[in-house]
């Protein structure tokens, strides 16, 4: 958007799936774990969908949360609408936002809106009422060029919950949804709160290619820029990926970072995230490595964007709870603090207004970035692959302490010497 503030930028968000964060599952569950979210230094707590769960062609035992029967209504599993209504009181009582996940492209089977009204569902060439994607089969798509009814009912749905204090949205698969609809929303939803901001799960190239070849209609990831503040890195997840699988070159990766600076407005804002409930936790993608894991954790943070955080990330956990059980992430450690130090150094300025430069390595596996305003120049340089050598580098020679660990870090003759651990430093111009 033109008016989205670039100061969203600095942002920490924490997703949690509310049933599987707990043996609970339950908010007053979730309200317990607060002070110490807050303490890691989150700004926005995230929810999974927490509204009831269809039941016909549900995936698994439990059903999918994305497959939502009833939009007013809370999942009882969960607790109460007052339950709900304690948790969003007592994140803002800790000075936190909190971000509800919609979901707009589709409903439960057996949602109250498709036994009410089936004229505001797709319907196939043989006119059964149906999906656009065939592994959801949980679901059934809305029609948005059926019925201005549907658009108004949507959106009265977000003027409620924007009511009782929710304070941003992260949009499902917001891509198949028409822009005019998210228009419409973000109008209803500023006459409660200006200050509400808008994620967008847009997806990936090859997914919005494969839709449009269907003969449907999918944003690309520039045109979600002209309704939302903030989008997913989904158009460089799979470098991301690829590198992980060994597939790929690292800097196939950092060039496809490079070129969102091309394509993008100049106010864009990216959410940054290693893991979330749809991809495999980084620790399960690097074999537990502690050294790749703090080199790829920090390098997400030195980037032009928010970060998102998946509850368990900060426990080193190696599974991803399924969406469709219940099941706990596994604690297998803690660099709680290590993120803190992190979250620090996000929430200054430079992160979100400095000009930020990606360099590539002759090196394979590092990632050598840098962020500049007038008076400061951060330098950060990430051994995930862990290479061994010398870097090459564009400092003057000398001493120089890591922001990380308060270690020394030498360069001679324009050389640094590659170890193990992330290294941001801060020069003064």
């Amino acid at each position: 958007m033109k008016n989205t503030k670039i100061k969203l930028r600095n942002l920490v968000i924490y997703q949690i799936y509310v049933r599987n964060f707990s043996k609970a599952g339950t908010f007053k569950e979730v309200i317990k774990e607060l002070d110490r979210i807050k303490d890691l230094g989150v700004d926005v707590v995230y929810l999974l969908p927490i509204h009831p769960i269809g039941e016909v062609g549900k995936k698994g035992s439990l059903g999918c949360p994305y497959s939502i029967k009833d939009y007013r209504a809370i999942a009882s599993e969960l607790g109460t609408m007052e339950d709900f209504q304690e948790l969003i009181d007592e994140v803002h009582e800790r000075k936190m936002k909190i971000m509800m996940d919609v979901v707009y492209n589709h409903s439960s089977n057996d949602s109250v809106l498709l036994e009410k009204h089936p004229e505001y569902f797709y319907r196939n060439a043989l006119g059964e009422i149906s999906n656009k994607v065939e592994d959801w089969s949980d679901v059934s798509d809305f029609e948005y060029a059926n019925s201005k009814e549907l658009w108004v009912e949507l959106t009265d749905i977000l003027v409620m919950y924007s009511e009782m204090g929710v304070d941003a949205y992260r949009c499902d698969v917001a891509s198949l949804v028409p822009r005019d609809f998210w228009k419409l929303a973000r109008k209803k939803v500023s006459r409660v709160n200006r200050g509400t901001f808008w994620l967008s799960e847009s997806v990936h190239g090859g997914f919005c290619k494969y839709l449009r070849d269907l003969g449907h209609d999918c944003m690309s990831e520039s045109e979600i820029y002209e309704v939302f503040d903030m989008a997913y890195d989904y158009d460089v997840q799979p470098y991301y990926e690829d590198y992980l699988y060994g597939k790929r070159p690292l800097k196939d990766y950092l060039e496809a970072i490079k070129r969102q600076e091309e394509i993008y407005p100049s106010n864009y804002v990216k959410m940054k995230n290693l893991e979330n409930h749809d991809f495999d936790r980084i620790a399960k993608y690097v074999g537990n490595d502690l050294d790749k894991i703090k080199n790829w954790t920090a390098l997400n943070y030195f980037q032009k964007g928010a970060v998102m955080l998946y509850a368990g990330e900060e426990f080193l956990a190696e599974n991803k709870p399924s969406l469709f059980e219940k099941e706990l992430f596994h604690r297998n450690g803690n660099i709680s603090e290590f993120i803190k130090k992190l979250n620090k150094l996000k929430k200054k300025s430079i992160f979100a207004k400095g000009i930020f430069d990606i360099k590539i390595p002759e090196i394979d596996g590092v990632a050598y970035n840098t962020v500049e305003n007038e008076t400061d120049k951060f330098v950060g340089i990430f051994n995930v692959g862990l290479a061994f050598g010398q870097l090459a580098v564009d400092l003057e020679d000398g001493r120089y302490r890591n922001y990380l660990n308060s270690k020394i870090v030498h360069v001679t003759n324009g050389l640094m010497d590659l170890g193990l651990e992330p290294i941001i430093l801060r020069l003064k111009k």
